[in-house]
């Protein structure tokens, strides 16, 4: 009665909302249809979910069922269920209470539906000025030589020219006095990390933090994941101790635990220019395929992933 029923009766929606019309959310009647946040209880099983307010149960199938009932009593015939507090009294077809104040008809479990996997975790770097070296997200590029960058751990940081060290935001390097100074007093400044590329094969290379997967061309593309596993179908990859599973479309560690795969990206030439693919900022200069090119502080190029 407190709920609205979807089509296929394997799905339903709270008072006062609908069913959208792919049957994947809840819609509100009053204003402007505003999605519900989709809320599920996980099965044992690691793939099947019930609805918030229900108990998986699990069938005579094998398969999981769901209650309609919160911390449900799953009954022995795996077909029915109680509410809590009762017992399946499957002689008489009741839920029965030990204290005997409640006596109320079985319920039927009705199908589970497999659990959808999480949303991807955006996984970002900082793309450095020459279009290949990367450094973790917050952080800064400093170059430290001209073909060489590195990673300041800071972000929107000074970066020295000595080419060695950074300072935070809003202070100025004193190289005199090893010092990131500001009105506020002084701080010891950051050693610069190299910046380093992942090695393919003699011409190509992946940033920092990346894993070499062949792509089905035979080229070689970029996991944006470390000691990552190639996925089969040389389009996917994996993070380090999962193996990937082509038909759920995910990564699968344990025989349980899933989350999403990763799309590859391809992996650029070593230590030149990039042949294919690229975004062109002015005749001699360029970004990588789906970055743009961005004006740095010092009039350079710059590429925005």
């Amino acid at each position: 009665p407190q709920s609205v029923p979807c089509a296929g009766g394997h799905r339903c929606c709270p008072r006062g909302s609908h069913c959208s019309a792919d049957g994947e959310s809840c819609v509100t009647d009053l204003g402007t249809g505003t999605r519900l946040a989709p809320r599920a209880v996980p099965c044992p099983d690691g793939q099947s979910e019930c609805p918030d307010d229900a108990t998986c149960c699990m069938t005579g199938s094998g398969a999981w069922g769901c209650c309609p009932m919160p911390q449900a009593s799953c009954c022995a015939d795996k077909v029915h269920c109680c509410p809590h507090a009762t017992v399946c009294d499957l002689t008489r077809g009741r839920c029965v209470s030990p204290a005997g104040d409640a006596d109320v008809p079985l319920s039927t479990a009705f199908p589970a539906w497999k659990r959808r996997p999480p949303a991807p975790v955006a996984l970002r770097q900082v793309l450095c000025p020459d279009g290949r070296s990367a450094c973790p997200d917050g952080s800064t590029c400093c170059q430290l030589s001209p073909a060489h960058y590195g990673c300041c751990p800071l972000q929107n940081a000074v970066c020295c020219s000595d080419g060695q060290h950074c300072c935070p935001q809003g202070t100025t390097c004193d190289l005199v006095h090893s010092t990131c100074t500001s009105l506020g007093g002084s701080a010891p400044p950051a050693a610069l990390p190299t910046a380093r590329d992942v090695k393919c094969d003699e011409e190509t290379s992946c940033p920092n933090g990346n894993t070499c997967c062949r792509l089905s061309s035979g080229a070689w593309g970029c996991c944006p994941l470390e000691q990552a596993v190639c996925c089969p179908d040389h389009m996917h990859c994996c993070p380090q101790g999962y193996t990937c599973d082509p038909e759920g479309g995910s990564c699968l560690q344990g025989g349980s635990t899933r989350r999403p795969w990763v799309r590859k990206t391809p992996a650029l030439p070593w230590g030149g220019q990039v042949t294919s693919g690229i975004v062109q900022c002015d005749e001699e200069t360029s970004c990588p395929d789906g970055s743009t090119c961005c004006r740095l502080s010092l009039g350079t190029w710059g590429c925005c992933p």
